[in-house]
């Protein structure tokens, strides 16, 4: 989320600088199927100009993703909760624009509740992609909420990523807005989790323990061959190969603008309190990759509606018990911030109203049509 190389950059660290991308459905207003018109939409944003202008200053315009049914978009470097907040939304009102005038309109839900078959967007890329990974690639139509937050040099970005793992799964569950597949209700709230999965690369990791160690794991994997390129590292937090920034990646895009806003204050002070652990001299917790997939697992299978593995005991514990350490962990943070009242109330509404999956759920229980379910989350993505 910085053009800047890290030699060249001074950065605050309190705050953070930090910045939001997220992916939108691309879908027929009236059926809600999924269109494969992301070019269409990129002409009419370049013809229009359209690049999220917002107090002052440029984001980067639209971009396609692996599908043509889905789009990007991406707010400015900020350093405020209120900046993040201000150019998300314009983001996503620039994408509804742009896409009304392409004939449809955008959706903020991590898969699609209708049933479509996915449609390759044809780069030189995305083409050796799907030759290499066969069905992994043909259907994985998912929409996901990444957040860069800005670092000092690798090695800080190393110690954030070695000490921010146990803590990735409530952010899952947080943020959950994919319970439909192919028209059914897959019984998970992040199904996009699942199928992200499949990615020989994705998921937790072990312990870094330095940038050069984590420089090593690259290009370890990068030698078996079974990656395309170095893009395909899709660890659930990684270093970002074009910014100096620490990448999460592990939450669905969300189905209200005031639940991105979440994941990017959570985040931010997620990096800040490990980069001050590390600086304090703490170790990382050494929980085992394993047990972190199934603590992803499960904040994927019931988000909000039942049980999390508790980032300190290891143990099974209600959702709203994990949700709360979570918020203890990072209230000094989010108080230097001036965040914390901020990130308190919006955590409250999730608890209270649900995460994406369980709205869209209640859409499909009033009306027993999935299309509707879309129809709804058009207006949730625009509904400030």
């Amino acid at each position: 989320m910085h053009p800047g190389k890290y030699s060249l950059v001074t950065f605050r660290t309190d705050p953070r600088t930090f910045g939001v991308e997220e992916e939108l459905l691309l879908v027929d207003p009236e059926s809600g199927a999924p269109q494969a018109v992301s070019g269409s939409v990129i002409m009419y944003a370049r013809r229009h100009d359209e690049l999220f202008l917002t107090g002052g200053r440029r984001s980067k315009p639209l971009e396609t993703e692996l599908q043509r049914e889905q789009l990007e978009t991406a707010t400015p470097v900020c350093t405020s909760l209120g900046e993040v907040s201000e150019h998300l939304r314009s983001a996503r009102l620039a994408a509804a624009g742009c896409a009304a005038g392409a004939g449809v309109a955008v959706a903020a839900l991590a898969t699609s509740p209708v049933s479509v078959r996915p449609s390759l967007t044809p780069t030189h890329r995305y083409l050796r992609m799907a030759d290499a990974y066969g069905p992994t690639a043909d259907e994985q139509l998912t929409c996901g909420c990444h957040v860069h937050v800005g670092i000092e040099s690798p090695d800080e970005g190393v110690a954030v990523l070695d000490r921010i793992r146990p803590w990735l799964p409530p952010l899952l569950a947080l943020s959950a807005n994919s319970p439909f597949w192919q028209g059914a209700d897959t019984g998970y709230d992040s199904w996009r989790h699942q199928v992200w999965s499949r990615w020989p690369s994705s998921g937790p990791t072990e312990l870094f323990g330095s940038a050069e160690g984590y420089r090593a794991t690259v290009e370890a994997l990068l030698a078996t061959g079974a990656l395309v390129d170095e893009g395909m590292i899709y660890f659930d937090a990684r270093l970002s190969r074009r910014y100096p920034t620490v990448e999460i990646r592990v939450a669905d895009v969300c189905l209200k603008a005031d639940d991105a806003v979440l994941m990017a204050a959570l985040v931010r002070a997620l990096v800040d309190t490990a980069a001050a652990a590390w600086r304090s001299g703490e170790p990382p917790d050494p929980v085992r990759a394993d047990l972190m997939r199934l603590a992803m697992w499960r904040a994927g299978r019931s988000g909000l509606r039942d049980d999390l593995v508790h980032p300190c005991t290891r143990r099974a514990a209600p959702a709203r018990e994990v949700v709360a350490a979570l918020l203890d962990h990072l209230s000094p943070a989010l108080d230097r911030s001036g965040d914390l009242g901020t990130v308190a109330g919006l955590l409250c509404d999730v608890l209270e109203r649900g995460n994406g999956a369980q709205t869209q759920r209640a859409d499909f229980t009033r009306t027993h049509d999935v299309t509707a379910v879309v129809t709804s989350a058009i207006e949730r993505t625009v509904a400030f």
